[in-house]
């Protein structure tokens, strides 16, 4: 199918790869040509403008794949509405608050557009192994015309799915990513638990390494914990600052407003916004670590 990325960063460019290897037209738009050029190595159609993005579909609907940071989401959507013909469909695959979603789509609507929430999760491993996708729409017909795309960028074992109304998809991606923080989170103690607890000189490497094959921790994230520790057993070099980038605090609000106790989300969160503030320790370098491993996300190193 024909599409438009909007967004080369990390997982926007890893998409239109993925795309554009099983076969899809891509067509790579991004406010640094530099990565359009990146694009266009692998198969992309170069444009400068978002006028030359539409110029290139034809009878078809034009489909704009936004991958951008959420704070400009709205702004980038009203350009596209000036000039996009009606009937044309946007989609929001960056982490979005599901409430600002759905007055977007109100909004597009309204305007004669038609809009889509798609929550992506695999991180830099994504164009391997598969994309696991979270998708949300008030008409599902939509969903049904873009799933073509969903089903190559799920390909070897990925996964993807149809959850209903505006925002659905943002809001299951959102708990997705919350329960990410508090998952991480365990486990960062936990290495650190065996670190300075009462037997020193443990070998963390291999206690990750028994703990990988079949305990009932057996994971993904265990895995990157133990890559991490046989690579660099101090994590010598990293401070231990740790980002959050919205969605448990999202989640948590929700919860709020719901009556809904979530207390290990929130702890979660609360040692990433600690650690910005300079109470690190083992534990946060370690979550540093694993973010770096399956994100790209910055190491914030010393150096």
């Amino acid at each position: 199918m024909k599409i438009a990325i909007h967004g080369l960063g990390r997982m926007g460019m890893q998409i239109a790869h993925k795309l554009a290897d099983d076969g899809n037209m891509v067509i790579a738009h991004n406010r640094s040509l530099d990565k359009v050029e990146e694009a266009v190595g692998f198969g992309a159609i170069r444009t400068k403008t978002k006028e030359e993005v539409i110029s290139i579909f034809e009878s078809e609907p034009v489909i704009i794949w936004m991958m951008l940071p959420s704070a400009v989401v709205d702004s980038q959507a009203d350009e596209w509405m000036n000039i996009l013909p009606k009937g044309s469909i946007l989609i929001d695959g960056g982490n979005s608050d599901f409430r600002l979603t759905k007055i977007l789509n109100k909004k597009v609507s309204e305007k004669g557009f038609n809009f889509l929430d798609i929550g992506v999760s695999g991180g830099v491993w994504g164009y391997k192994n598969g994309f696991s996708m979270m998708a949300g729409g008030d008409n599902v017909e939509y969903f049904k015309i873009i799933e073509p795309a969903l089903k190559s960028l799920a390909k070897p074992e990925g996964a993807y799915a149809y959850f209903g109304p505006s925002g659905s998809g943002h809001f299951v991606k959102m708990v997705h990513n919350a329960i990410e923080y508090g998952m991480m989170e365990s486990l960062a103690e936990g290495y650190r638990m065996l670190k300075d607890g009462p037997y020193k000189n443990l070998n963390l490497s291999d206690a990750g390494e028994v703990w990988q094959h079949h305990s009932v921790i057996t994971s993904w994230l265990n895995e990157l914990c133990l890559d991490g520790l046989r690579e660099n057993p101090e994590l010598e070099g990293v401070t231990g600052y740790v980002a959050e980038n919205g969605e448990a605090r999202w989640t948590i609000e929700t919860a709020d407003q719901l009556g809904i106790p979530l207390p290990a989300i929130k702890a979660a969160l609360d040692v990433r916004v600690a650690s910005q503030n300079g109470e690190v320790s083992f534990a946060t370098k370690l979550l540093s670590e694993m973010r770096n491993r399956f994100g790209g996300h910055a190491l914030n190193r010393n150096d």
